[in-house]
Parts: structure tokens; C-alpha cells; sequence
């Protein structure tokens, strides 16, 4: 049966590109001027690919890292703003629309003039209501009320889909409370450079306390900063919450007196709104929470108020005055990721935009700038990959038969989402006034929250995304077993409908590939297809599979980026199972869409050459030190440059496409490769 079954799966594949099967695609789709011929392909692929680029492109000075994604977002930019501007111009939109929405928050941001007028003042509601605080018996309350307004508190609360049983909606507690982007900053004191953030992170504290009238702003900044180090030694480390069985930790709402009984949960879930909707919590670290009331009980009054006032302008502070918004991005865009030059005030403003009614923005965009024809193109291309998956199970020869059935019944149920969603958000509950800049801001934040709260004790929506179309990214959500592709990720050079189909499966193709593979890596792998964890391996499948993912944390541990930084194999593990696994797909998938014929020679490569370049060169950036730093101790994903060669190590196709052998310097010795799926 097997020979049926490929010769079926070769018929589907090859249906993906009829759309222009009567006109043979003219172009390679490979950027040959970004390459560097005169670095060795068997050496330094990514050099080889984009060396001519690194060594040409600068930086833009407004931005902390520059390549393909960051290109496509530029570009999207200025689609969204006439959007935008469309809204404005447009004389009929009524009072309550989505342009009247999407006007008129856009027109707040900009009027500057109006930010310097009222300096602070937005922000006095809010300030009195932390004042006001009388004793710690009120700060249960107040944590509910400033994360329903968006404001980082010491604890966050979700919901979302009980990771166990899928069908319904749950309650999480999760860690939070930190001002800087993890604990390593607070509490790696022998690394030079985060010591150094974090005493300018002190003085940017005081800084901001200051404008805003405190006159202890350099004592309460430290006592601030002592406040977060002590709740960021309380924390996990990203390693340790990258584990989903161990995040899970149902309990009735009762035992969350039990680890924080010096805060009453009963208050706090109250005023949140979902005390009276459920009956049970997950908490992802059980142990923080404890940690949080010890720190809770050490800290006086004064000082937590401190800290929610900080919290709280720290949200607001780009929304404020210009000496606010100016601090704040010499801080947290300078200092932590070396970007000199603001962004023009019209691209912060569509960013707002996006966070605030983002699906409204994203309808607009779909309708006038993705191509019905990508969608349908990219419906056949997701199915070729899910068929080039299903034969690559079939075929593993590490894999029981048991666990082989078990990961098919998954495949099975995966969900592909392409483009935009098929029902948008309303955002009719949502009142957004002109000239109320951070209003506006507050009250969306309250939508978001107000709208999640509401999910409890209602079906699991399964036609929500968790990206906007304009995104350019893609994802897998475990819970829901599901792909997701947004419209703006569709076009060159990770998909490129004019483009021979080597260079789209080896981009678009592999990124499809990755996806899927989240769904069986080393967390994805503990859910089944229903979205729920629970553990169908064999042990001695499991064994084996960590076997190999344990030599690609050894791997991606060797890479450094920076002197004295190291990629964090073990953080970035399941994206890096993703890369070596969605390349291996796609190089099947495109192998068998060609249907036994050898495939043209463009530009003097071959097909398999074409598809691996076109692996290399959506990986194409440069990054500024600071922010490397920053993704280095946050980012679940290696930098471009490992992605790149560091996939294409283990890639046996890799190395007879491009003669790799002993010798040259990606070759690895076939017994040391990682080959998964």
C-alpha cells in the first residue's frame, strides 16, 4: 500500500502550483544580489546567502534589529496608516463605527500639542486610587483593578483553555511583576553589561517618579527595584515555565490561601469578575506565589504604593508628555536595545492602533491588500506539508507503531488557519474618544480584559486567532491543535507567487513545516490532538526522542552570537526542533511535488540548491548588541544566523545539494546530525 499512498501524495502536491503550471515561473525567487559568492556555502551558508546584504545595510537608526521580518512590518506600515488615514477622511463614519474607532484614537496619539497641555493629569484618577490606599488589606482589590487597565502587577490572571481538559475555559495565575524584560537582570550580578541596566533601570525609575511630583523619587526608585529583585528571585526561569505538565497545577481557589495566605484571593477573584464563574484556578508557579507573599509581608505600605505608581506610569508613560514618552524610550528602547532614534510619531501611533483594535485595522487590510489567490495557493501548500508529515511518521525508524498511530491521530486533527479570521472581533463595546489619548488606552486595555473575563462558563471559540492579518509571523496553539498564517506573512521572499516552487517550499513551505512540527516538539509533544495534555508516548519512544533533543541543546549551546553570550539550547529547544523538522518536511514535500522530473536549472541552481537557499534567506538580519543580549535571555528562538546553518547541519539533502564534505565547515559526521521527523 505504501507505493499507493505515494503516488497519491505526489498527485496532491503537485495540484499547489497549478495556478501558474501554463506559465512557467520566470524568476528563481532568490535575492542574488544580498549574496556573497566568496564565502563557501559548505562554510558559512548564511553568509553566503546574505553576506553582500550585512555588509551594505545599516541598522535604520529607529530600529533594534533589521532583516526580512522587519522589512515586511515596514512595509505593512504605511498600508495600515492610509487605512487609517481612509477612516479619517471619511465624512459618513458614525459615532460608535470602527473608522469612527480607528480615526479617532489615531488622531489622539497625534495631537501632541494637546499630550504637552496635560502633562500628567490623565494619570490623577488612577494616582489618587493608589494614595488612597489605607492598608495592605486593599491591595487585592487594587492588583484586580490595575490589570484589568493593563498595568503589570505582581501576579497576571488569563483565561484561556484548561490545558487539560480543552473544551472549556479555566483561570491561570501566572508569575509577573517586573519592570525589566526577565530575572537575569536583577540577579545576574557578575555579568558587566545587565548590571549595568539595572542600575540605569534605578535611575530611570526615579527619573519618571520624579515628573510625576515624587519627592522621594531616588529612595522610592531603590526601594522599588529591592521590591522586583526579591519577586524576580521568587520567579521560574524561562527554562523551567517552558515545561506545560509542570505549569499545570489545578486547584481549588481555596488552596491559593494555602501558598499566599497573607493575600485574600477571595477579594482579588471578586473584583477581577470570576470569582462566582469558577470553582477551581490552574496556577503555573505554585512556589512564586509563595515567594510573592513573602515579599508581600517583608515590604510596608509605602513601598508598595510606590511600586504601583510605577507600574502605572511606566504603562502610561509613552501616552503622556514628551518628557515621559521621552524617558521612557531612552530607556527601554536605548538602554535595552541600543535604538538611538524614536520612530516617526505616525508609526507609534498605527502600533497603538494594532494592540487597541487590531482586528478592525486587520479586516481593511485583508480587504485591500491579500489576494484571494494566496489564500487558495496557501490551502494546498498547508495540506502538502500535514501528507508530507503524515508519510515522514509513517516512516520513522525510532518510533513505536503504537506511539506512530497515536501522533497520526494528532496530525490528523490539526486545524489550519490561513490569511484572517472568518469571524472578526467587535469591538462595539469599546468607546474610544478624540483627544482622550490615554483614556482611550486604559479603556481598551479594560475591553481586552473585560472580553477574556467573559470567555467563562461559554463553548470554546475556535474560529479566535491570536494574531491580527497585518502580522507578519505565524504560530501553533497547542490547545487548539492549530496552524495559523496571517494575510501580511504571505508575500515575498516567504512566499513568492511568481516564483519557481523550489524557493516557496524551502520559505514559505518550511515555515508551514515548522509550525506543524510544534505539535510534536518537546512541549507540543505532551498534548494530544484534542488539545489536552496528556502523555501517548511509549516510554521508550519518549527516551528516544529526548535522546536527539538533547544533542540539539548540546548543539545550539556551542553558538554564540556575542563575546561571553552563548544561545540557550535548552530555551530554545522547541523552536529549534521546529527549524530542523520543518525543513526536513518541506524537502520531502518538495521533492515529491516534483512527480519524478527533474526540476530547471534557474541561475545556475539546481531545484534542491533553490530550496535551501530559500531556507537561508528569510533568516537574513543584523541585530544590535543590547537587544541580542536581550533576545538571548528571552527569545525562545537562536538568532538568524544559527537557524540557518545550524538547521541545515542536520539536513542530509543540505549536503548533496551543495557537496558538503569533511572538511568543510558545517560538515557534521552523519552519526552526529539530528534528524527527528
Amino acid at each position: 500500500m505504501k507505493p499507493l499512498l505515494l503516488t497519491a501524495l505526489t498527485l496532491s502536491l503537485m495540484t499547489a502550483f497549478t495556478a501558474h503550471a501554463t506559465e512557467p515561473a520566470t524568476t528563481s525567487g532568490i535575492e542574488t544580489p544580498n549574496m556573497d559568492t566568496s564565502v563557501r556555502p559548505q562554510d558559512d551558508f548564511f553568509n553566503y546567502m546574505n553576506g553582500s546584504w550585512l555588509k551594505t545595510t545599516a541598522i535604520p537608526g529607529e530600529k533594534s534589529s533589521w532583516g526580512t521580518f522587519a522589512k515586511l512590518r515596514d512595509d505593512v506600515l504605511p498600508q495600515l496608516r492610509g487605512i487609517i488615514e481612509k477612516a479619517e477622511a471619511d465624512k459618513s463614519k458614525k459615532q460608535g463605527s470602527e473608522a469612527q474607532k480607528i480615526a479617532d484614537l489615531y488622531a489622539s496619539f497625534m495631537d501632541e500639542h494637546k499630550l504637552e497641555q496635560q502633562g500628567v493629569r490623565p494619570l490623577a484618577g488612577e494616582m489618587n486610587r493608589i494614595r488612597a490606599l489605607k492598608d495592605k488589606k486593599g491591595l487585592p482589590m487594587l492588583v484586580a483593578h490595575l490589570t484589568e487597565i493593563g498595568v503589570t502587577t505582581p501576579y497576571a490572571l488569563s483565561v484561556r483553555q484548561d490545558a487539560r481538559a480543552s473544551t472549556r475555559y479555566a483561570v491561570y495565575i501566572s508569575q509577573s511583576g517586573l519592570g525589566l524584560p526577565d530575572r537575569d537582570y536583577y540577579l545576574k550580578k557578575d555579568d558587566a553589561k545587565l548590571a549595568a541596566a539595572l542600575a540605569k533601570y534605578e535611575l530611570h525609575v526615579a527619573k519618571i517618579l520624579q515628573l510625576a511630583g515624587d519627592k522621594d523619587a531616588a529612595a522610592n526608585a531603590k526601594k522599588i527595584v529591592a521590591l522586583e529583585t526579591e519577586l524576580a528571585e521568587a520567579q521560574w526561569t524561562k527554562v523551567q515555565n517552558r515545561d506545560p505538565v509542570k505549569r499545570y497545577n489545578k486547584m481549588p481557589i481555596k488552596q491559593l490561601a494555602e501558598l499566599a495566605p497573607g493575600f485574600d484571593w477571595g477579594h482579588a477573584l471578586a473584583a477581577s469578575g470570576v470569582a462566582n464563574k469558577v470553582d477551581y484556578v490552574i496556577v503555573n508557579q505554585p512556589s512564586y506565589l509563595s515567594g510573592f507573599n513573602a515579599v508581600l509581608d517583608k515590604a510596608d505600605l509605602a513601598t508598595w504604593k510606590a511600586y504601583f505608581t510605577w507600574q502605572l506610569l511606566r504603562e502610561a508613560s509613552p501616552f503622556l508628555s514628551k518628557d515621559f514618552a521621552d524617558a521612557h524610550f531612552d530607556f527601554y528602547s536605548t538602554v535595552l536595545t541600543g535604538v538611538a532614534v524614536k520612530p516617526p510619531r505616525w508609526k507609534q501611533a498605527v502600533a497603538l492602533e494594532e494592540t487597541s483594535l487590531g482586528e478592525a485595522l486587520g479586516k481593511l487590510y485583508v480587504a485591500e491588500y491579500f489576494p484571494p489567490e494566496r489564500k487558495a495557493r496557501m490551502d494546498e501548500l498547508v495540506k502538502n506539508l500535514l501528507a508530507a508529515y503524515k508519510t515522514s511518521i509513517d516512516n520513522l525508524d525510532w518510533m513505536s507503531p503504537a506511539t506512530k498511530l497515536e501522533a497520526q491521530a494528532k496530525l490528523a486533527k490539526f486545524t489550519p488557519k490561513i490569511g484572517y479570521p472568518n469571524k472578526w472581533r467587535d469591538y462595539s463595546s469599546l468607546t474610544i474618544v478624540k483627544g482622550d489619548l490615554v483614556g482611550n488606552v486604559l479603556r481598551a486595555s479594560s475591553y481586552k480584559h473585560q472580553r477574556m473575563i467573559n470567555k467563562l462558563g461559554k463553548p470554546v471559540d475556535r474560529e479566535e486567532w491570536g494574531m491580527t492579518p497585518q502580522t507578519i509571523n505565524a504560530y501553533y496553539n497547542s490547545t487548539m491543535n492549530e496552524i495559523v498564517f496571517p494575510a501580511a506573512i504571505l508575500q515575498p521572499p516567504f512566499f513568492d507567487a511568481k516564483a519557481d516552487d523550489a524557493v516557496n517550499y524551502g520559505a514559505i513551505g518550511a515555515v508551514i513545516g515548522h509550525e506543524i512540527s510544534h505539535g510534536f516538539d518537546d512541549g507540543g509533544s505532551q498534548s494530544d490532538g484534542d488539545g489536552n495534555l496528556r502523555d501517548w508516548w511509549t516510554k521508550e519512544d519518549r527516551a528516544n526522542f529526548k535522546a536527539k533533543t538533547d544533542a540539539l541543546v548540546k548543539q545550539y549551546n556551542g553558538y554564540s552570537p556575542l563575546p561571553g553570550y552563548y544561545v540557550n539550547g535548552a530555551l530554545t529547544l522547541g523552536e529549534n526542533i521546529a527549524d530542523n523538522s520543518g525543513a526536513a518536511i518541506a524537502y520531502k514535500a518538495y521533492q515529491l511535488s516534483l512527480g519524478g522530473k527533474p526540476a530547471p536549472v534557474i541561475d545556475g541552481f539546481t531545484g534542491d540548491q533553490r530550496f535551501f537557499m530559500g531556507w537561508g534567506q528569510i533568516w537574513r538580519s543584523k541585530t544590535r548588541d543590547e537587544q541580542q543580549i536581550l533576545l538571548i535571555k528571552t527569545d525562545p528562538h537562536s538568532p538568524g544566523q544559527f537557524r540557518t546553518n545550524g538547521t541545515l547541519v542536520n539536513q542530509p539533502g543540505f549536503y548533496d545539494a551543495f557537496g558538503v564534505k569533511p572538511g568543510d565547515k558545517l560538515y557534521v559526521a552523519p552519526e552526529q546530525r539530528v534528524n527527528i521527523w
